[in-house]
């Protein structure tokens, strides 16, 4: 190669030489992953952005309102006409928290929700372990029985236990007065209190049993039969394979049923709404039942209002502790 063709094969002084092979130039490296990593971190946020707007416009917006009419003083005027009612600030609560009759349903509403809560999970546990003890196809017949009964309208129900418990043509009093010394044909269960809540806590508990038989069944077939067989190998007995083997299992989901379960009968409404005809006596008043007469028959809305509020208030413990058995539960798996 001469002297002449060495000059014309070299690059001229001023150029710039090449990008390195095996890398793009004018990009940092890795920033595409980094891009990836924060699009898949925001993605579930956009998932559930949506749901999270529903959820807001359903419940947040109501809420909101309700803890601003129980500062105020909303009558039927200003419902009608639409004026601004006054704000009282905290009379309403002072009014109501200084009422004896608020406090006596307030405990009514607490007894009636400890017994029916205490009765449906205890025969739910009781259902739910005798499940396994089935065969199954007396098991698949049980659970499509709890199933249609859980899918059964509030209304139905509540007809078919008025009809059961009527006074002259129910099928209780009939039964009750084929018992030698027991008459009790014509008879009204509802003009005692005690017997007319009765009659409503069999309507709850009939109710809430599908769902607490169903998942408690699924937790006990979550326990491992392997501990049940060598706690029965040391000696243990019936009682002692369930306290100390199968129910450590199953603790969790029955805590968070029973949880539910709480929140749900202490907010009961339509089955005593239903089975007094729309018109609760004064006898069969729960705080559900207290806020809507006090809003809607007597006409005093913020009052109701803020007989919800408290009521939420109550109950807000319970919802953090169900909450917190939620994430105890994750945190486990």
């Amino acid at each position: 190669m001469t002297a002449a063709d060495t000059e014309a094969a070299a690059p001229p002084a001023d150029s710039e030489p090449p990008p390195p092979t095996g890398r793009k130039s004018g990009r940092p490296k890795g920033g595409g992953r980094a891009t990836a990593r924060t699009g898949g971190a925001l993605l579930p946020y956009l998932l559930i952005g949506p749901a999270i707007v529903a959820i807001a416009a359903i419940f947040a917006w109501p809420l909101v309102q309700t803890v601003i009419m129980s500062f105020q003083d909303m009558g039927r005027r200003e419902l009608w006409t639409g004026d601004s009612p006054p704000w009282v600030g905290f009379e309403q609560f002072s009014t109501i928290l200084g009422d004896s009759h608020f406090w006596s349903v307030t405990f009514k509403t607490v007894l009636f929700m400890v017994v029916c809560v205490s009765l449906t999970m205890s025969l739910g546990l009781l259902i739910a372990m005798s499940m396994q003890r089935m065969s199954p196809w007396v098991r698949l017949l049980l659970t499509g029985a709890l199933i249609a009964a859980w899918s059964m309208p509030l209304l139905v129900a509540t007809s078919v236990f008025r009809w059961l418990s009527d006074s002259d043509y129910g099928v209780i009093n009939s039964t009750l007065s084929r018992i030698p010394g027991l008459d009790f044909q014509g008879h009204n269960w509802f003009l005692n209190p005690w017997q007319g809540f009765t009659i409503i806590g069999a309507v709850v508990i009939w109710g809430a049993i599908p769902f607490v038989v169903i998942t408690l069944y699924a937790a006990l077939t979550q326990v491992p039969k392997e501990l049940e067989e060598a706690a029965k190998l040391d000696g243990a007995n019936s009682w002692g394979v369930f306290h100390h083997v199968v129910f450590p299992v199953i603790k969790p989901v029955f805590q968070m049923v029973a949880t539910l379960s709480v929140i749900w009968d202490f907010n009961i409404f339509g089955q005593v709404f239903l089975m007094r005809g729309n018109k609760p006596e004064p006898e069969y008043e729960l705080l559900g039942i207290y806020s809507f007469q006090k809003a809607f028959t007597s006409s005093s809305f913020s009052q109701g209002t803020a007989i919800a509020l408290i009521t939420v208030l109550l109950l807000s413990g319970v919802a953090a502790y169900y909450l917190r058995q939620l994430l105890k539960t994750g945190e486990v798996e």
